[in-house]
């Protein structure tokens, strides 16, 4: 028995008549009990399509919109387009026993990890969009969606037939695609080499230095999960001449069409062995699949988290110890800062405030000494030692009334409690 009710009645009637298929009745219906679908074992080449037919190309999202203007037409019926049952779904429900059916029993996941993508063409309606180009210039499913949400009903109506129009042919499948879905694999990192940058360094087509972080620890893992490419992505980023030292900075990949998905804990133990056995450079810790929902945690707070830094200074004045003990009581101090010149190529020209909740300093001798800082993420320490010509004020030019510049910068510190430790 299908689950419907009194109140479909008008529904039922008006789809019927316009020769939709069984099924679209159901999701117009806002009928979710996946087995009602399957039960329909007579799919007709109606105004939605056969069930295979439902997720080519764009139509997927035009007939199921033409339709329901259709059943808005429907005097004192109220049918909220969120309520109705999506395609994709439907169209999930109807496939899961079909395919089970195929492969002899063998249990079907729609949150499977494995994806077979199926390719539909049908020659006939490939101009049926054309008229959401006033709306929307970029074709992608995504830019439909849009369009659909941003043309009114009287434009759509104009250029689609409501109902839709009978189809007189069956789409056809040129194509099927099985990958494995991403694997996404994060740590921390150490870099202690200032010499090497974070990615792969090219200017003007020429590759300036040999390797990278990212490469180094990209390597291994890509060998391990046998994945065919990868997108790297970390809690922000340290210049090539800046180590980064303590607990490390945060860092993600995404593993691309990986062809072994799962490494048990000793495995990715060893895996980690072997990425700091690799090289001298950088070392990894913390090395663990996470899911992609967690994948945010990283670059949650961006502006909110600190790091802690560690500079050596030198002045050009000379200086003796009594002479920087005022840093120490420095709090919260603001900061101005225009984009710096070094990075101007790259970024648009604007002033950011940047705080520095604390500092303190070590006497060296009488033109250097060591200054400590712990600041909110973003701050450019280079620019607020030197000045960077006045673009940062105040500037530690400022604060000690002669020139200053920075001799080596690292990264004490970057405080993102993710991801979760692992002990050694």
């Amino acid at each position: 028995m299908l689950p419907l009710k009194e109140k479909d009645k008008p529904i039922i009637q008006k789809l019927l008549s316009s020769g939709c298929c069984a099924r679209c009745i159901l999701r117009f219906c806002c009928v979710s009990v996946q087995a009602a679908y399957r039960q329909l074992q007579q799919v007709g080449l109606g105004k939605c399509y056969s069930y295979l037919q439902l997720i080519f190309k764009f139509w997927f999202l035009l007939v199921p919109h033409s339709c329901w203007l259709h059943v808005k037409k429907e005097k004192g019926l109220v049918l909220d387009k969120d309520d109705v049952v999506q395609v994709k779904e439907a169209f999930k429900w109807i496939m899961q026993g079909q395919v089970a059916k195929e492969l002899g029993g063998v249990a079907v996941f729609s949150k499977s990890m494995f994806e077979v993508g199926v390719e539909f063409t049908h020659p006939d309606t490939d101009a049926d969009c054309h008229f959401l180009f006033f709306v929307q210039s970029v074709f992608t499913r995504m830019a439909v969606v849009k369009a659909l949400e941003k043309i009114s009903d009287a434009k759509f109506l104009k250029h689609y037939p409501c109902p839709p129009t009978q189809p007189t042919s069956s789409c056809c499948p040129p194509g099927v695609q099985c990958l494995h879905v991403s694997v996404f694999v994060a740590g921390r990192y150490n870099k202690f080499c200032r010499s090497l940058p974070q990615t792969p360094w090219v200017i003007d087509g020429e590759r300036r230095m040999e390797s990278s972080v990212e490469e180094l620890i990209a390597a291994p893992v890509l060998s391990a999960f046998r994945a065919d490419g990868f997108n790297f992505s970390s809690s922000g980023r340290e210049d090539v001449d800046v180590r980064t030292l303590g607990n490390g900075r945060p860092f993600a990949m995404e593993l691309l069409n990986p062809h072994k998905s799962r490494l048990n804990r000793v495995e990715m133990k060893q895996l980690q062995e072997t990425i700091n056995k690799s090289s001298d450079k950088i070392r990894v810790r913390d090395l663990q699949i996470v899911t992609r929902e967690a994948m945010s945690r990283m670059k949650e707070g961006e502006e909110e988290k600190t790091k802690s830094y560690t500079a050596l200074v030198w002045t050009q004045k000379p200086i003796q110890r009594e002479d920087i003990t005022f840093i120490d009581d420095i709090k919260d101090l603001t900061l101005d800062q225009k984009t710096p010149l070094r990075v101007l190529h790259r970024r648009a020209l604007a002033v950011r405030q940047r705080v520095i909740h604390s500092m303190n300093a070590r006497f060296v001798d009488s033109h250097h000494f060591y200054l400590g800082l712990k600041t909110q993420a973003g701050t450019y320490i280079k620019e607020f030692v030197h000045g960077d010509f006045g673009r940062t004020k105040p500037n530690l030019c400022q604060l000690l009334n002669t020139d200053t510049d920075i001799l080596e910068l690292d990264v004490e510190s970057v405080d993102v409690d993710w991801p979760p430790a692992i002990p050694e």
